[in-house]
């Protein structure tokens, strides 16, 4: 159905496969999952939610990581899922495998409208990306959702947006030689080449070469990658052990045993010391 729509209108679009069937179904939950389809109807790119909205989503987290497909006129699309995109590792990954649009449906309410917004807009200006954010409006019966979907310039500024109509339409034109040009020659703030380029004004004014410093200067990170049980213990310290919390209880989330619990408000009354 998706795919002879674009063919009859001659587009490429982003779909919702909102609970794709898992490899192991019924053993294991569903995916949240996008496709993106080409003017010709067919299915180009496949995506699965990384980072479901927990503790409400029980979608099984995705596992084909970020893909970057040439889309119309060649500009590199990838997509992103709702709360993928309240983690910037997602939007520089996309990025450094070559992103030049970002497109991120949600389906976020009120009250987040402002932080939703700017999240978009600075992830855009961090990454030197288009951004296309398609969010839901209206009243389910539960949330009311604020809208907003808009088209967000690679320097962070909008370039189109709804407002909290339904059945919005917004659109763009968006430069592929302006966004490889600026990937190419801007300079201070080029932040996909300064990263792994550090300080290459004075590395270069020391005699030690003219690319920097290349290695990961983040200690959770490198420890996230060589030792991701580690790196877990190490986010615990600063939040919590278990994926309950007993003054907010969450349908299908164990609560902390009493133990558990105990030893949660000792660690939070030896850390205000």
């Amino acid at each position: 159905m998706f795919g002879q729509a674009c063919k009859e209108a001659g587009v490429w679009g982003v779909f919702s496969l909102t609970g794709e069937q898992h490899e192991d179904h019924p053993k294991k939950n569903p995916y949240n999952t996008l496709v993106l389809i080409n003017d010709m109807g067919e299915i180009v790119q496949k995506y699965r939610k990384l980072l479901p909205w927990t503790p409400i989503e029980g979608w099984t987290p995705g596992n084909l990581g970020t893909i970057v497909t040439e889309g119309p006129k060649g500009m590199r699309i990838s997509m992103i899922i709702c709360d993928d995109g309240n983690y910037p590792e997602i939007w520089r990954d996309c990025s450094m495998k070559g992103a030049e649009l970002i497109v991120r449906p949600q389906g976020y309410m009120y009250p987040a409208k402002d932080q939703q917004v700017q999240v978009s807009k600075t992830m855009a200006w961090c990454n030197q990306v288009y951004v296309a954010v398609a969010n839901a409006s209206g009243f389910d019966g539960v949330y009311t959702y604020f809208g907003h979907s808009a088209v967000i310039g690679m320097d962070g500024r909008t370039l189109g947006e709804c407002g909290t109509e339904d059945n919005g339409i917004q659109y763009a034109q968006l430069s592929l030689s302006g966004i490889r040009d600026a990937r190419a020659n801007d300079q201070s703030q080029n932040q996909l080449f300064k990263l792994t380029h550090r300080g290459y004004t004075g590395v270069y004014a020391n005699g030690d070469g003219d690319k920097g410093v290349a290695e990961c200067p983040f200690e959770w990170y490198r420890t996230w990658v060589t030792d991701p049980k580690l790196a877990q213990e190490m986010a615990e310290k600063v939040t919590r052990k278990t994926i309950g919390v007993q003054c907010c209880p969450v349908a299908g989330i164990p609560p902390p045993t009493e133990e558990e619990e105990e030893l949660l408000e000792l660690t939070n009354e030896l850390n205000l010391e």
